[in-house]
């Protein structure tokens, strides 16, 4: 063998080895920065589908980054109260939250549409307006004069229209109903007669029960287990027309994100979205469980006949055009939407619609599962 050649060979192959060694560990992890982030989030430890999509976030981000980047999360009332959680990444009391734009709608109304609003998108529906149709940049463009910028980080689902303490069959039946609803749905509802109450979780259970006030809202049935509301209001109402897919989000103070290394902003907004699509599932998995332990422990299912469907439609159709009259970036949000929703609804009657429809027949009629029968039957209209 040539001595010098073989040494010649030796050497680079020592030079390449040492090439590897250096790129052992991931590259995000060696060019990235440490950071420390704090996350203020509106929702207590014991909801933890949604709670948890803040947690599953930080779990998401520090090990993408072998434990670079790193997001502490507090629950409500930890470092703020639950509803000023949005205010406080925004003001720089923290970094990030985790809630619901929606709770800001009395700050400006123009929160609300990137959560949700009455009678308006499924979850299905919202997140392809949300990620195709321009719905994430149009909430920026918003939330950008409150040094914000936020990406969906999570769905419930639609909800249900809460526990009544007595059945609710007809309009006149809203009048003078003392309801724990806020936001913007309370402000649709009392133009039934509807008299909305600012009543935190907590609470919601003794007021029912001692008659302060006569029904509440809260979430949907794996949430709603929790608190026993059959026990002391028993007609389970459906659908909540106010929630049809009302998206949590990931709010991060702006001038924060814009420090951060591209590589990470990416990371933010591939682990919000994977967060926001886990929630829907995780619902859409508890959910059907829950409504038959609901049904087995007193709860009394009712659908909201359609009068009061129409009058609401019909309200809610009132306030978008009352506020925007007088907010244009609300306007801006609504209107956009809109076109998409008449679209949607028309397509959601093809295929998809006739597809549920059957097998929802073939469930009534006890042909998908032995214990199909136990299952709560929905009440008609």
């Amino acid at each position: 063998m040539d001595r010098r050649a073989f040494l010649t060979r030796a050497s680079v192959g020592g030079a390449a080895a040492a090439a590897t060694a250096g790129l052992a560990a991931p590259a995000i992890a060696q060019e990235s920065p440490t950071i420390n982030w704090r996350l203020a989030s509106s929702f207590p430890k014991s909801l933890d589908t949604i709670y948890g999509g803040a947690e599953e976030l930080s779990t998401r981000l520090k090990e993408a980054t072998d434990g670079k980047f790193n997001i502490q999360v507090f629950a409500a009332g930890e470092i703020v109260p639950g509803l000023g959680a949005i205010d406080a990444a925004g003001d720089g009391t923290v970094e990030s939250a985790h809630s619901v734009g929606y709770y800001n709608w009395g700050k400006d109304p123009a929160f609300a549409p990137g959560a949700d609003l009455p009678f308006m998108l499924s979850a299905r529906a919202k997140t392809a307006y949300q990620y195709q149709g321009g719905g994430i940049e149009l909430y920026n463009e918003f939330l950008d004069g409150h040094n914000l910028i936020s990406f969906p980080g999570g769905n419930t689902g639609v909800q249900m229209g809460g526990w009544y303490r007595k059945e609710i069959n007809t309009l006149a039946d809203m009048k003078g109903l003392k309801m724990r609803i806020s936001g913007l749905a309370g402000r649709v509802l009392e133009k039934l007669g509807v008299v909305p109450q600012q009543i935190a979780g907590g609470d919601i259970y003794p007021s029912l029960e001692k008659g302060t006030i006569d029904a509440a809202e809260w979430v949907g049935p794996y949430d709603d287990a929790k608190l026993g509301f059959q026990k002391v209001a028993p007609f389970y109402y459906y659908p909540g027309f106010w929630e049809g897919g009302p998206t949590v989000s990931f709010f991060f103070a702006k001038d924060k994100f814009n420090e951060l290394p591209a590589a990470y902003q990416s990371l933010l907004r591939t682990c919000s979205q994977a967060v926001d699509q886990n929630m829907l599932a995780k619902y859409d998995m508890k959910n059907p469980t829950a409504l038959k332990e609901l049904y087995q422990s007193g709860a009394q299912l009712r659908p909201f006949s359609e009068e009061i469907l129409t009058a609401a439609f019909d309200a809610a159709n009132e306030v978008y055009a009352e506020l925007s009259a007088t907010n244009e970036p609300f306007k801006k949000q609504y209107e956009a939407m809109l076109p998409y929703r008449d679209d949607w609804y028309l397509y959601a009657q093809t295929a998809e619609y006739t597809f549920d429809t059957f097998m929802m027949i073939q469930q009534r009629n006890g042909k998908l599962a032995p214990a199909a029968a136990e299952a709560p039957a929905p009440a008609s209209n």
